[in-house]
C-alpha cells in the first residue's frame, strides 16, 4: 500500500536563523532515507516557504532556497516557523503574521524553533498555552505576550497541537520527537544515530544548569551555592542556610528570592535534581544510593521530583542518558 507522504511545511524569512531551518529539515530527510532503505515509503515531503519565494538569506550568511507560500489546496501536516533576528520583522508584518493565523488551523499540528515563538504568539496560537523559547528571549516573549504562559525551561513544549521549542539545536529534538510520535520511537533513535546526535533529548530536560541559572542571577549566594552543592545530603533547611548565609531566616528568604527570582526551597530542588541527573549518567550507583547522596530521603520522593520536572523516571532518564548507553549507541555507528 502507498501512502501518501506527510508535507512538513517550514517557513523561513529574511534573517533567519540556519540551523532552526536545516536542523528539523534533516530530522525529516534522514526519516526519509532510513524508511526508503527499509522498503517503506517515504513517510515525509518537507519544504522551506517564505513569503517571497527564491533565495532567503541567513543570519549565518548562507542563502535558502524558498518555496512560494502553498496554495489553499495544498495540504500542510506539519506547520514549522523558524526563528532568528528576523523573525521579529516578520511578526510585525501583517501579511505573514495573517498567513500563518490562517494557515495553522488547516494544520494537523504547528511547531516553532527557538523565537519561531514570537511568531506563533503574533499569530495568537500561542494565548492560554504554555510554550517556550530561546531562555536568553523568554522574558520578552512573556513581556510582548502576556497571554502567553512561558516557561523558560523545557527542551520543548507539546501543548495539543501546538509545539514549541527551545534555542537552535532544540529544534532536532523537538523534529526528533514529531517523528516519534507519528513513526515511533524505534525509528526516531535511528534517525538520532543516523545523525550521530549525542543524545536524545525528551521535552523536559532543562535548557541550562541550574547552577548556572542561579549564578546568573548574580553571586550574592556563590559561597552558599558551592557549599550546597558540596553537602547534598546535609540538613538544608531554611533555618541551616540562612545561619550559613549569616542572616534571619525572614532577611534570608526575602533576599534570596529577590537575588534569584525563586525559593531557597526551590534552588534546593532544582540542584538535587541536577546532581542527581549526574549522577546518573555518570555512574553506575543504584538509585537508592542517588537519591540518599543527593538528600532525596527516599527514592519515592526523588522519582516524583523527576516526574515533575523531566516527565520520567530515575530510572528511565538513565536509560536514555548513561555514559555506557551512550557508548553502546556509538558503538552501533563505528
Amino acid at each position: 500500500m502507498i501512502h501518501a507522504p506527510r508535507r512538513i511545511h517550514i517557513f523561513a524569512f529574511p534573517d533567519v536563523q540556519l540551523l532552526d531551518v536545516s536542523g528539523p529539515l534533516q530530522v525529516f530527510a534522514s526519516a526519509n532515507e532510513l524508511s526508503i532503505a527499509a522498503g517503506l515509503d517515504a513517510p515525509y515531503e518537507p519544504r522551506v516557504f517564505a513569503a517571497i519565494s527564491g533565495e532567503v538569506q541567513s543570519t549565518a550568511g548562507l542563502g535558502l532556497f524558498a518555496h512560494p507560500l502553498p496554495t489553499e489546496r495544498e495540504i500542510t501536516d506539519t506547520l514549522i516557523i523558524a526563528g532568528g533576528r528576523g523573525v521579529h520583522a516578520a511578526s510585525k508584518d501583517a501579511a505573514q503574521v495573517a498567513w500563518v493565523r490562517e494557515r495553522a488551523p488547516r494544520a494537523r499540528r504547528v511547531a516553532s524553533v527557538c523565537t519561531g515563538a514570537f511568531l506563533l504568539a503574533a499569530a495568537g496560537l500561542l494565548d492560554k498555552r504554555r510554550a517556550v523559547t530561546h531562555w536568553a528571549h523568554c522574558d520578552l516573549l512573556g513581556d510582548r505576550f502576556p497571554d502567553v504562559r512561558v516557561d523558560p525551561a523545557p527542551i520543548f513544549i507539546r501543548d495539543g497541537a501546538v509545539w514549541t521549542s527551545a534555542g537552535v539545536t532544540a529544534g532536532i529534538d523537538l523534529a526528533l520527537a514529531l517523528v516519534e510520535d507519528d513513526l515511533g520511537r524505534a525509528l526516531a533513535l535511528d534517525v538520532a544515530r543516523e545523525l550521530v546526535v549525542f543524545l536524545k533529548r525528551p521535552g523536559g530536560q532543562a535548557q541550562f544548569s541550574a547552577t548556572l541559572s542561579l549564578q546568573k542571577a548574580g553571586d550574592r549566594f556563590a559561597d552558599l551555592h558551592a557549599w550546597i552543592a558540596e553537602n547534598m545530603a546535609a540538613d538544608l533547611s531554611i533555618a541551616m542556610l540562612a545561619e550559613r548565609a549569616g542572616m534571619s531566616e525572614r532577611s534570608f528568604v526575602r533576599h534570596y528570592r529577590a537575588q534569584t527570582g525563586i525559593t531557597p526551597a526551590r534552588a534546593i530542588d532544582r540542584l538535587r535534581l541536577e546532581a542527581a541527573r549526574r549522577l546518573l549518567g555518570d555512574t553506575a550507583f543504584p538509585i537508592k544510593r542517588v537519591a540518599a547522596r543527593c538528600g532525596f530521603g527516599s527514592e519515592e520522593t526523588m522519582r516524583r521530583s523527576f516526574l515533575r520536572a523531566t516527565g520520567v523516571s530515575p530510572q528511565a532518564y538513565r536509560e536514555r542518558f548513561s555514559a555506557s548507553n551512550q557508548e553502546a549507541d556509538i558503538g552501533t555507528q563505528s
